[in-house]
């Protein structure tokens, strides 16, 4: 599949969620608002707001973002985090080209999911007598006391852990955060700069490597007389009072001192490309030790084992078996295979929707008389596709929870690997106070639906909450999922015995997405890949 066709894709699942996804301006999980405009020349940097940027390779279209290289299990077969994001410190003078190396860095590793954190993003709001004193050039952002360490602390701990956080943009016009705050998840590799970086103990606890940038006074004066006056529309007597009353004491007494706690400092700033490709090397060492095979050791565990307490079967009935006859035989039409495919899903998703949580509710009918009924007992219910043939189900649960909110999330498996990667997600706002329907068609090893089940408790969601719908799973697959999240309840209408060494499930169905959607499987399609382009 050519990348023109990826777009037609999604611009396709544009249209598709306009009525079911929040916008960009408020997608609590959505990628695309985080990534600025992909660029190969290095811009000056604007710091009219605080920035926090993530430039992986990836695939736009007009609405969307989609990573061209996925992010590799963060976990291990337990479900558990095993590996954090290598974290990188930058510390240097006001204008010594911090940012500047930040970019380099991320130019010349050219792995997915890195994330630049501005500690320009966490400096205080000031109270009315400071703005005042800010507007005259007379309060010190130099200082230690103008950061607000404990979020920022919190923040980036959070984000090495790999959960979602939001980071607060700070307007250096006004002095204060806006409204919006940025959602950053996922990173691999966090480079954390500030002139601060290293000020904090606790801080310094979370940088895995801590380089210093240093550059000649004089140039860094420059810098920020040329950054301050064009950018923030200040003017030259105000910024060297600044610079003279607190820039450079600041320097003095707070940031150079800590260039001792360095493992790496660059002279020159970003144009040391000899020290770059030093701190290049290390990191790429890093990442190496830190790779996983997840689909592997899910291949040999918690098999021959009694099928868990979680897993909900639907009742084989006649009319099931009858369904699963014809949806299971080679022979069945595309139009049939749809047909019988969807009274099978509105009946999985109706079932699964029995399992949320009710309460007592009492009504008056026509006639005047009071009943005793039950209502849903939650704030909302979600329901979340895993690409590409997870979103045929999305139509069965409309049509039965109205206004319910959808998000999507694409894995597809690494052909070099065979490992599970996280290409896209976009999930609704305050996703962490609903209960989640997390639909999937097949489940063979449950590598793909295991990482699903892990985005979302990385976005806060309880795991009691998430209730993971399939039409087919395999024994291995129910097992994965079962051990590594024993409160997520699953709910299929039929389990296969075996997976072949292939990860096909037998006897099976074939591969779902491509009988319904009409398109051609390659050869060695497994039951859990999502049908888009392998880079």
């Amino acid at each position: 599949m050519s990348a023109v066709s990826v777009e037609e894709r999604l611009a396709k699942m544009d249209n598709e969620e306009k009525t079911s996804c929040v916008s960009n301006s408020g997608g609590e999980g959505s990628l695309d608002r985080l990534l600025p405009s992909v660029s190969t020349g290095l811009s000056p940097r604007k710091r009219t707001t605080s920035q926090c940027k993530s430039e992986p390779p990836l695939l736009r279209t007009s609405k969307r973002t989609i990573y061209t290289a996925g992010r590799p299990p963060w976990y291990n077969e337990h479900g558990t985090q095993s590996k954090e994001a290598f974290v990188i410190g930058l510390c240097g003078g006001s204008a010594s080209g911090k940012t500047t190396v930040a970019r380099k860095i991320i130019e010349a590793l050219d792995v997915p999911w890195v994330v630049l954190l501005s500690m320009d993003s966490f400096y205080k709001v000031l109270s009315q007598d400071q703005q005042i004193r800010a507007a005259s050039n007379d309060y010190n952002f130099d200082h230690p006391d103008a950061f607000d360490f404990d979020l920022l602390t919190h923040t980036l701990r959070k984000l090495k852990q790999g959960k979602s956080v939001k980071i607060p943009v700070y307007d250096f016009t006004t002095h204060g955060r806006q409204k919006e705050w940025k959602t950053v998840y996922g990173a691999s590799v966090i480079i954390f700069e500030g002139i601060m970086s290293f000020a904090d103990k606790e801080l310094l606890q979370l940088l895995d490597m801590k380089i210093f940038v240093d550059t000649d006074s004089d140039i860094r004066l420059v810098r920020r007389l040329r950054r301050d006056i064009s950018e923030r529309g200040r003017d030259i007597e105000g910024v060297i009072k600044q610079y003279n009353k607190f820039v450079k004491p600041a320097f003095e007494q707070y940031i150079e001192p800590t260039m001792r706690l360095a493992d790496i400092v660059v002279p020159r700033g970003g144009g040391n490309m000899v020290a770059i490709d030093l701190i290049v090397q290390h990191v790429h060492s890093q990442l190496e030790e830190r790779e996983l095979s997840v689909r592997a050791a899910l291949a040999s565990a918690h098999q021959a084992q009694p099928l868990p307490q979680t897993l909900s079967v639907l009742e084989s009935t006649p009319q099931v078996r009858g369904m699963h006859t014809i949806i299971r035989n080679k022979e069945t039409s595309r139009d049939e295979f749809i047909f019988y495919s969807k009274r099978l899903m509105r009946l999985l998703i109706e079932r699964a929707l029995s399992f949320l949580p009710s309460q007592v509710h009492i009504v008056q009918t026509p006639q005047g008389e009071d009943y005793e009924g039950r209502t849903f007992h939650g704030k909302r219910i979600t329901g979340v596709s895993i690409l590409r043939a997870g979103e045929t189900m999305e139509p069965a649960l409309r049509a039965v929870c109205k206004d319910v909110r959808i998000g999507k999330i694409l894995i597809q498996t690494n052909q070099d690997t065979g490992e599970p990667e996280l290409h896209y997600l976009r999930l609704p706002k305050d996703i962490s106070e609903d209960h989640v329907i997390l639909m999937d068609c097949t489940v063979s090893t449950g590598a793909a639906a295991m990482m699903a089940v892990r985005v979302l408790l990385d976005h806060d969601v309880q795991e009691d909450k998430i209730l993971l719908v399939s039409l087919l799973m395999a024994e291995m697959g129910v097992h994965s999922v079962a051990y590594a999240f024993p409160q997520v309840k699953i709910i299929t209408t039929a389990v296969d015995k075996k997976v072949n060494d292939l990860f096909h499930i037998i006897p099976g169905i074939g591969n779902f997405g491509d009988r319904y959607f009409g398109t051609d499987a390659p050869p060695d399609w497994s039951d859990e890949e999502m049908d888009e382009p392998r880079y």
